[in-house]
């Protein structure tokens, strides 16, 4: 279990980190989401020890991580993609970490063939592909077969058949009683590898639940398909319903569920094509709770955000 109690990191007068609470309970895949800036990667080198909480304190299993007598044991992360000397092969990489923390030569080609990386064992990693270090890093990671994984972006760069390994794994590993903290941008994914999730934004604690309460918590619309879409449109409107077109003589329907829309048709005697309830996707509610929460806005499309000379 990973346990962060009143966790704060401050750099000078900047605040990463501002008093956050949670814990990543083991038998779970749990995702850790945020814009960037929001304080995620922070958190987690503190949780590994490569940085100091400024106040509070975070723990993995009752103790912070430079007291673990063998934290590769304890706690595997993959925060790095490319932190591997560029010259090493992969194979003599991963031996030199488990010589510095006394784990057996054998353990080694077993997370190489885990890895999937035994192909390309013998290859120096300064020629190694994104998905490729990101292989080498989830390895390294499972080196001491530790009880708590920490893993930051660990599918970017993989192909379609790396991210569904990954997806895999990591479940299993869950499945297995270990504790999984999965840090990523897409949100597809974390939908379909999550059990739950905690959103950071700006430093604090967004939300900490169950990743289908979450998505419940977005609510849903309704998707209407009729020939009189706008004359339907309007009386759905005179009920309250708030429409919205999508085109093809569709539009999207909030405030009235599926049955309500379907006799107020029926009784004006309009035909539907179409009635499907639409619940909110991970992505569309991320969206909506951290957008007060991002670094950098974009510009909406089409505005022109050069100024042109007086």
């Amino acid at each position: 279990m990973i346990e962060a109690t009143g966790l704060v990191k401050r750099y000078g007068a900047k605040t990463a980190v501002a008093g956050i609470d949670f814990e990543v309970r083991p038998g779970l895949v749990t995702g850790f989401l945020g814009p960037n800036g929001a304080g995620k990667s922070t958190t987690m080198r503190m949780i590994v020890g490569l940085d100091a909480p400024t106040a509070g304190s975070v723990t993995v299993n009752g103790r912070r991580y430079r007291e673990h007598r063998a934290p590769l044991h304890e706690v595997g992360a993959l925060l790095e993609a490319k932190a591997a000397h560029r010259g090493r092969s992969a194979r003599n990489h991963l031996r030199v970490l488990a010589a510095t923390h006394g784990i057996p030569d054998r353990r080694v080609q077993e997370v190489i063939d885990l890895a999937g990386l035994h192909e390309v064992a013998g290859k120096r990693v300064g020629g190694f592909s994104l998905g490729m270090g990101q292989r080498l890093g989830i390895a390294a990671a499972l080196l001491g077969d530790p009880a708590t994984l920490i893993l930051d972006e660990p599918v970017n760069g993989l192909d379609p058949d790396g991210v569904r390994w990954v997806r895999t794994f990591v479940r299993e590993l869950a499945a297995e009683g270990r504790t999984v903290l999965l840090s990523s941008h897409l949100m597809s994914e974390m939908a379909q590898t999550a059990d739950h999730v905690i959103v950071l934004g700006r430093g604090r604690v967004l939300a900490d639940m169950p990743i289908g309460d979450l998505i419940a918590g977005g609510g849903s619309k309704v998707t209407v398909a009729s020939p009189r879409a706008t004359e339907l449109a309007a009386l759905l409107a005179a009920r309250g319903a708030t429409t919205a077109p999508t085109g093809d003589g569709r539009f999207d329907v909030s405030g009235l569920d599926a049955a309500a829309v379907g006799d107020l048709a029926a009784a004006s005697g309009i035909a539907l094509h179409e009635l499907t309830t639409v619940g909110s996707s991970l992505e569309e509610v991320y969206m909506a709770m951290t957008a007060d929460d991002v670094e950098y806005r974009s510009a909406p499309t089409g505005v022109d955000t050069e100024r042109t000379p007086a």
